[in-house]
């Protein structure tokens, strides 16, 4: 079988998760130099594909436009018509895309491999196989060696490339997570805001949604040194400030993968989820990564399910610590 010239890739959620297929796309472009992408995801996140030389970025609102099996239909028509591709990548196998793929069929299609049953041994309740399963970039990376385009996932100086500026002592803190089991409690990360804000000519920034916009506020207000972003600017603009950051403070969230693609260094915080799963952020120190060990953890892959005390132990003074070692 010839090797595709034009591959169509598909994923639409989560936030992170899509970011993860960026290090992977640009290594992949980056060693076969005849090949061209199509990257069929949700409007929002085309700034994260902005900068990669032969990949075409289709924003599909598959909410709203193309909701639905009628919806799904339609998109396929589009991109049968608009994109000369001879392969599909489907790097998300949810139903959504399951369909999606095959009204596009056209040439070779790989899925991604989830690791569903390892995933579900190391998470279970009783028993559970502790060890480091593959990460989700070795994955999609597997999706492109069965289309015939091998891919060596080799680690730069940030994935996307950035002119960075003397900007101090600047350090960026996540405090949200999608999961309550993924975030360290709140009371105790403004403490952590409130130690480093405190450190030599630091400044921190906040990020977090419109939703979360007004706590953040109120830290930042009463907290010296900090100022909260969370509502205020585009998706782009926030890319281009966290690029430009010293450090990094997050939890097992998207916040950790947007600041990996540009070789900002991340102290992440982990609960009811695990690196293990193969999730952990492109390219990142693992000594950064602060965790316990507790029976219950991972409790489960994506943060959903309760993981009682599995965040004991993690103080405030060893977060703040921990980005001092780097700053």
């Amino acid at each position: 079988m010839p090797a595709p010239r034009h591959i169509l890739v598909f994923r639409f959620s989560a936030l992170g998760d899509i970011a993860m297929t960026v290090p992977v796309l640009r290594c992949l472009l980056q060693q076969h130099e005849n090949l061209t992408i199509t990257m069929v995801s949700v409007p929002f996140v085309k700034p994260l594909f902005d900068h990669i030389p032969r990949l075409h970025f289709m924003g599909a609102d598959i909410r709203g436009e193309y909701k639905g099996i009628r919806g799904l239909w339609r998109l396929s028509r589009r991109l049968k018509k608009e994109v000369a591709y001879d392969a599909v990548a489907d790097l998300h196998d949810v139903l959504r895309t399951k369909i999606l793929r095959q009204f596009c069929r056209r040439g070779p299609l790989a899925v991604v491999d989830k690791g569903r049953a390892e995933k579900k041994e190391l998470t279970r309740a009783h028993n559970k196989v502790l060890r480091q399963l593959p990460t989700m970039f070795e994955r999609h990376a597997e999706v492109f060696a069965t289309l015939e385009r091998p891919v060596k996932l080799i680690i730069q100086e940030g994935i996307n490339p950035v002119t960075k500026t003397d900007s101090g002592k600047t350090v960026g803190i996540a405090p949200f997570a999608k999961h309550a089991a993924k975030m360290y409690p709140l009371d105790d990360m403004k403490e952590v805001v409130k130690r480093i804000a405190g450190f030599p000519d630091t400044k921190v920034l906040l990020f977090g949604s419109k939703q979360e916009a007004a706590l953040l506020e109120d830290w930042a207000a009463e907290i010296p040194g900090v100022k909260s972003l969370a509502g205020k600017i585009s998706f782009a603009e926030e890319l281009a400030i966290i690029a430009q950051l010293k450090a990094m403070v997050s939890m097992d969230s998207a916040n950790m993968h947007l600041a990996s693609l540009y070789g900002v260094p991340v102290v992440s915080i982990w609960g009811g989820t695990h690196p293990y799963l193969g999730f952990y952020g492109w390219g990142q120190d693992p000594s950064l990564a602060i965790q316990i060990e507790h029976p219950s953890r991972p409790s489960s892959v994506f943060g959903n399910k309760p993981c009682e005390g599995c965040m004991e132990g993690i103080t405030p003074a060893l977060i703040a610590a921990r980005v001092y070692s780097i700053i």
